[in-house]
């Protein structure tokens, strides 16, 4: 305790002589805001070293339990300053996991760009949350819209049985008939879009839901890349 006084005497020492000082802007030649900042981190330091003298804590422990708070602080610090770098492994991983898990990629700064790799059926397929639930898409640019199966509105609230399919829409198949509805948010990687118009084909009519070009053209472009897609936000 005698420890601690004497060092609070210096350190409030320190702060009035701050304050006289503080129209000449400094302190035996060291700027104010320098002066300042080491009278905050000399408080913290002497509060620690108090700390661990009343602790009664052997010098070993000491030690290790400074070493291993100082390897947490570089690892946060090291983990924040590679977050985005970060990001791209874990979506890489995912990727390789799940098939059809979007790859994204951006420094937050250039914009992003999502990886969506070739199927083994040949066709870009991506996993696409609707609503906060994932499906399967197809990629499509022949497709004018969004366009859901009944059993892919059926696992985002929609019920089929309640839409009116009064919409005229040309498919492979010929002409069938599909109804309106809006998707509050659509997230493919890290591109999210808000207030989507989307269009619900009637059960049996549709086997895949289709990510058509209502979606793509709200990109900055996209390009093929080998055996991946590329979506730039």
């Amino acid at each position: 305790m005698r420890l601690f006084w004497i060092i609070m005497a210096i350190m409030g020492g320190g702060l009035l002589l701050l304050i006289a000082n503080n129209d000449a802007g400094s302190v035996f030649g060291i700027e104010n805001n320098i002066f300042a900042g080491a009278l905050y981190l000399g408080l913290w330091a002497a509060v620690i070293l108090v700390g661990i003298a009343t602790s009664g804590m052997r010098l070993g422990e000491v030690a290790r339990s400074f070493a291993f708070w100082v390897l947490l602080l570089l690892v946060l610090v090291a983990g924040y300053q590679y977050r985005y770098e970060l990001q791209d492994v874990a979506s890489r991983v995912t990727a390789g996991l799940v098939p059809g898990s979007p790859i994204s990629v951006g420094d937050g700064s250039t914009g992003t760009r999502v990886l969506v790799g070739r199927s083994s059926s040949g066709h870009f397929e991506v996993m696409v949350d609707i609503e906060d639930r994932p499906l399967r898409m197809l990629i499509d640019t022949g497709a004018s819209g969004i366009v859901l199966s009944a059993e892919d509105a059926r696992r985002i609230g929609f019920d089929p049985a309640t839409l009116d399919f009064r919409i005229p829409v040309s498919t492979a198949n010929g002409i069938t008939m599909v109804a309106r509805a809006r998707a509050a948010e659509i997230r493919v990687g890290a591109i999210v879009r808000r207030d989507m118009p989307l269009h619900i084909a009637q059960p049996g009519q549709l086997g895949q839901s289709l990510l058509g070009m209502s979606f793509i053209n709200t990109l900055s472009g996209f390009e093929l890349s080998g055996d991946s897609i590329v979506l730039r936000d």
